[in-house]
């Protein structure tokens, strides 16, 4: 018999976990009567009552487990450790809040056993719910990194897929610190195929990912699989060296000619801001790489769990 691991990644989920619960439950009695369930939830320091519910939870279904961490650790570390936990044949990958539809798990099982994908995920064709602007960065994001980066990113994909066991080895093999899921799933390889749902709006809650967040997550994703941008930047050096060696040689041509050397000055003083402009701007790009650099060779653990299931008496 199959088994299937469900992890769900929660951060303040305590009004949707129980709606998660009943909605896999009911998709699982109905589509899935010759599959065993495990579910895999990761407290990533929760300040309400998430943990307790989980708790209650298993103390009703064993097939219930949890991580639960020392503190809030983001949700990147909060997936690798329900892979790394996972003890299914398959694995998924799900938010608590059902804007990932489990009604889709059964195509996303049919496809992998019947079609010989290593992979199903999901991908919204709309935006519906979200605010305009923020929908706009996200497509420029997706139109940017596609040029910039060696592996595909594709717009409007969601963390929710289903996982053979070997590719979520393969996933876990890769130990970056700096972790961008999205680009590690295509990374790795193997054969994917893609669902298309419209989007849903959060059941419960509000949503943990501010404009600022995921401003910082796509820098994160552009740093992590590309190093254009610190091409870009030795680009914009050399381009600045040229013209202003032009400049040089029409200034001193000029007042050969004119003699009038002092004239300018102004637009001299705005062509100075603007070059120390684009040299802290390239900076900054460096400064990223550095960090991330910093960061990696430090070595610290990427998660820190405070319990689980297994230290229950």
């Amino acid at each position: 018999m199959d088994k299937i691991s469900v992890i769900i990644s929660c951060y303040n989920e305590e009004e949707s976990i129980p709606l998660f619960y009943e909605e896999m439950e009911r998709v699982r009695k109905q589509d899935f009567a010759e599959t065993e369930f495990e579910y895999i939830f990761v407290n990533d320091g929760s300040k309400d009552k998430t943990l307790e519910e989980i708790k209650e939870l298993r103390q009703k279904d064993g097939k219930v487990r949890y991580i639960s961490f020392s503190r809030n650790f983001g949700k990147e570390a909060a997936m690798l450790a329900g892979l790394e936990h996972a003890e299914g044949d398959y694995i998924t990958l799900m938010d608590a809040d059902l804007q990932d539809p489990p009604a889709l798990l059964r195509q996303m099982y049919d496809c992998i056993k019947n079609e010989g994908y290593d992979c199903v995920g999901t991908r919204r064709v709309t935006r519906k719910g979200e605010p305009p602007i923020r929908s706009f960065f996200a497509r420029i994001f997706y139109k940017l990194i596609n040029k910039m980066s060696n592996v595909e990113m594709v717009d409007g994909a969601r963390d929710y897929r289903l996982m053979t066991r070997q590719m979520v080895q393969a996933i876990i093999s890769v130990k970056e610190y700096n972790r961008y899921s999205k680009g590690i799933f295509s990374f790795v390889g193997f054969k994917t195929k893609w669902l298309e749902y419209e989007n849903i709006e959060r059941v419960a809650g509000e949503t943990k990912w501010s404009f600022w967040k995921l401003f910082k997550y796509a820098i994160e994703g552009i740093t992590a699989f590309s190093t254009t941008p610190l091409i870009i930047s030795s680009v914009i050096g050399l381009l600045f060296c040229l013209v202003a060696f032009v400049l040089i040689l029409v200034i001193i041509i000029k007042t050969l000619v004119y003699g009038d050397p002092t004239s300018g000055w102004p637009s001299m003083v705005c062509i100075m801001f603007f070059v120390s402009g684009i040299q802290l701007f390239s900076l900054g790009i460096i400064g990223q790489y550095l960090s991330k650099t910093y960061l990696e060779v430090k070595n610290r653990p990427i998660y820190i769990i405070k319990e689980t299931e297994k230290d229950e008496k």
